[in-house]
């Protein structure tokens, strides 16, 4: 499996598809890429030299493409950001509900959780 800026990528699959594997490319940026580095995109990753991977990653450095780590960084700062200034979108972010308008009432299991069931308390009398 082949290393590329710290990250390996599976061997098997066609060039641009196993780009897609670090963080923050995804198989648009991945096909410019390729092309920019002037391989072919039908190539299996385990083909590559070790002078094509250093193409790939000279192509994505002089780009300034954030990736991994560093774009990592920089999402949990704007979260924290918008957590800080109790803008709506950090309080959304902070209860763990949707941020980007979606409804609650149904869905958005994904965020919430598993279902609870809230019961009906009796009236003590």
């Amino acid at each position: 499996m082949p290393r590329i800026l710290a990250v390996e990528i599976p061997g098997e699959k066609k060039l641009p598809y196993s780009l897609c594997y670090i963080y923050g490319i995804g198989l648009s940026l991945a096909k410019e890429i390729v092309e920019a580095a002037g391989l072919e995109p039908d190539r299996r990753a385990k083909t590559l030299t070790e002078e094509e991977i250093n193409k790939i990653a000279e192509v994505v450095i002089s780009r300034g493409i954030r990736v991994e780590g560093d774009l990592r960084r920089e999402v949990t700062q704007n979260i924290k950001r918008l957590s800080s200034i109790n803008c709506y979108r950090g309080m959304r972010h902070r209860k763990g509900l949707p941020v980007r308008g979606q409804r609650t009432r149904t869905n958005a299991r994904t965020r919430k959780g598993k279902r609870k069931t809230v019961g009906v308390q009796k009236k003590a009398e």
